[in-house]
């Protein structure tokens, strides 16, 4: 995709192939948002809390959560009352199943115009491919770190969300090696491999056409980490136990 590539080639690599992979200049031009704006939010990652609920006994993963609703009848980008974080276990087999509650989101994140720019014009690409009412989404700011040697970004493994889309977004990384994306066709063995290296570069994909994961991360000379935000996207609520 070039730097002047319009909306409508990231709709279509979308629909073709499951999956668009945007370069930050990419992004910036296709979804019309400022980086200078968007690094001012990076310090907010050094305040994540940690994530207690871990099922493989690791302590390299700070996390905070939020859920908002997109309403296209409206334009309107609203954050709900805080909720927990649940999926089944059949797209989740180490944490599904669980309620988990994290920390939301800092206000002067969710509040930030940059902020609402890029959740709403995520959502709204995504419109294009598979047009909805609204959006329910979860808002995840991750973490992974290397002060015990080795940090996981999926624990879980190769996986799909139980989502309609969703969009990974480096915030940053440093003094790592590894973390190496994966996207497979989720019928096939199809697929591409990178390293997202540069910040705000992001990945969005179809949930129901790939499944995803990131390799582990290691400390390169010191320790490291590896921050993103993670934005999914479901028209048929938020994910809750029945």
């Amino acid at each position: 995709m070039t730097a002047s590539a319009p909306v409508s080639d990231a709709v279509t690599r979308l629909s073709d192939a499951g999956y668009v992979f945007m370069s930050a200049s990419d992004a910036a031009t296709t979804l019309h948002i400022d980086l200078a704006q968007l690094n001012a939010l990076r310090d907010a990652w050094a305040r994540l809390p940690r994530d207690t609920y871990l099922r493989d006994g690791g302590l390299y993963r700070s996390r905070r959560h939020s859920c908002l609703l997109q309403a296209f009848s409206s334009g309107v980008l609203t954050a709900v009352p805080h909720r927990a974080h649940w999926q089944p276990t059949s797209y989740n087999a180490l944490h599904g199943g669980l309620e988990r509650w994290f920390e939301p989101i800092e206000e002067e994140v969710l509040t930030a115009p940059v902020w609402g720019k890029l959740v709403a014009s995520i959502g709204t690409l995504f419109a294009q491919v598979r047009p909805v009412n609204q959006w329910f989404i979860e808002a995840h700011q991750f973490r992974i770190d290397t002060a015990n040697g080795i940090g996981r970004p999926t624990p879980e493994g190769a996986h799909r969300d139980g989502v309609d889309f969703v969009a990974v977004i480096l915030a940053g990384r440093r003094n790592v090696r590894g973390g190496e994306t994966h996207v497979f066709d989720a019928t096939g063995p199809s697929g591409v491999r990178f390293t997202m290296q540069e910040p705000w570069s992001m990945l969005l994909m179809d949930d129901a056409r790939v499944i995803h994961e990131t390799t582990p991360i290691q400390p390169d000379t010191e320790q490291g980490v590896r921050d993103t935000l993670v934005l999914t996207y479901r028209a048929k609520g938020f994910q809750a136990p029945e």
